[in-house]
């Protein structure tokens, strides 16, 4: 058996399936995992409380949320990566000028600027959480902001690339797209558990399907993507498994030996 193993799992797509439910064959998967000694954990774009349910039905006290800009380890925050202030303020005032809605979320909550906005609805509601941001323009003053949700279409999503460098815009909705800090990713996030953990490098596992798992999958070196990742992730890990749906993290785990 390998001893000292720790494995990440992205969330949307890789443990909940397309209906955002959990197969049972992953819920037994992961309790296995635990039963056999090994770190498990998640790295997610989701804000802490859009997964806490998850968190305590796996019995997971560690984590990397908000794309790899807020981790936990066992509970205990050891990393913070907050969006430049001035920055966001700038972005603010600008996608206000075109009509684009902001969601501003930090560790605790999340709120939108624009109230009842169609587009922050319709993106929220496809991730199926139980919290729907309220209206609050001023949420991003004088507090860390951890990432933003810009309402936008693919289209104009350069505009905003091409004016903020210290922000990564990372697309996972035809509407929204995540405002992270430049270069801030699940990977950075999770050398920092890593490392306080001092796991090596061949006893280090993810798992992933979308584009902002890329980064996470081609640095750790025992990666999986999913059999419905996009082809981009499946590119950068070195194992592809079933879907999730067809008991692909079962499958995935014991292609890689650990259960």
């Amino acid at each position: 058996m390998l001893q000292n193993s720790i494995i990440f799992f992205d969330i949307d797509g890789t443990l909940l399936d397309h209906n955002k439910e959990l197969p049972q064959s992953a819920e037994r998967a992961i309790f296995d995992l635990k039963e056999r000694g090994h770190e498990v954990a998640i790295a997610t774009g989701r804000a802490p409380f859009m997964f806490k349910d998850l968190r305590e039905q796996l019995g997971i006290d560690t984590y990397v949320s908000y794309n790899g800009q807020y981790a936990v380890l066992r509970g205990e925050v050891v990393y913070t990566n907050p969006l430049n202030r001035e920055a966001l303020q700038a972005l603010t005032q600008l996608a206000l000028l075109h009509e684009h809605a902001m969601v501003y979320m930090d560790h605790e909550d999340m709120k939108a600027n624009v109230p009842n906005d169609e587009f922050v609805a319709k993106t929220i509601n496809t991730l199926k959480a139980a919290v729907i941001p309220s209206h609050d323009p001023l949420y991003h003053k004088g507090r860390d902001i951890y990432q933003s949700l810009l309402m936008c279409r693919a289209e104009e999503e350069s505009f905003y690339e091409q004016i903020f460098k210290s922000f990564d815009f990372v697309r996972w909705h035809q509407n929204a797209v995540d405002v992270v800090p430049a270069g801030g990713t699940k990977a950075k996030g999770i050398r920092q558990i890593t490392d306080k953990l001092g796991i090596a490098p061949e006893h280090q596992y993810a798992f992933g399907d979308a584009l902002n798992d890329i980064e996470m999958l081609s640095t750790i070196t025992n990666s999986v993507a999913m059999g419905n990742a996009i082809p981009e992730a499946k590119q950068a890990a070195k194992y592809v498994t079933k879907p999730v749906d067809e008991d692909g993290i079962l499958y995935g785990l014991q292609m890689l030996g650990l259960l």
